[in-house]
């Protein structure tokens, strides 16, 4: 199948913390060595808002599993744990979607996952799921945080978390995309 678990070009992180649930990204896209975009999108809302899901790999190919886990979402009343394997599955198994090189972060209300096309889900024990070239650098900063900064919310601690990741990443920039879910409300603040 050949999916790389380390993809490069991006940061995504995902954390759950007071009620919250962010996902941010940077918008760094670069064609081999070049940049080719400061300000790219990968993050985006689903299921009427009521969902946030980050990408790290191809856009071609996230778009394309953006909207497969749409219709799983429509399919099973936005049930995303139900959504998430069913998608894992048809990524693992479809001819055409396991070619796809990429990693998903979806996060809801209640929970936060990450979605790979080897058919791993993963809900995080520390609420922190980040993906991408500056994953790791984000994932340990946004731990520390929660450790050490228990008064910033679920979007600051993403927000120093992917700075922090782009001050080490040479794939990661400072143009970030942070969207957030107040479990509460279950409404998406950009």
């Amino acid at each position: 199948m050949g999916h790389s678990t380390e993809l490069h070009s991006t940061t995504v992180i995902g954390v759950r913390r007071g009620g919250k649930v962010a996902v941010g990204s940077d918008g760094q896209a670069t064609l081999g060595d070049t940049v080719v975009k400061h300000s790219a999108q990968k993050v985006r809302k689903l299921f009427n808002g009521t969902i946030l899901a980050g990408f790290a790999g191809s856009t071609a190919d996230a778009f394309t599993l953006f909207e497969r886990f749409e219709e799983k979402l429509q399919q099973y009343g936005g049930n995303v744990t139900r959504a998430a394997v069913e998608l894992a599955k048809d990524w693992r198994t479809d001819r055409f979607l396991r070619r796809l090189e990429a990693l998903l972060i979806v996060g809801a209300s209640d929970r936060l996952l990450l979605v790979s096309g080897s058919g791993d889900i993963i809900e995080p024990d520390d609420q922190i799921v980040a993906i991408g070239s500056g994953g790791v650098y984000a994932l340990a900063a946004a731990r520390a945080l929660m450790k050490h900064a228990p008064e910033l919310t679920a979007r600051e601690t993403v927000a120093r978390a992917l700075n922090i990741a782009a001050d080490i990443c040479i794939y990661t920039n400072h143009h970030t995309t942070i969207l957030e879910i107040d479990a509460a409300c279950a409404a998406v603040k950009e």
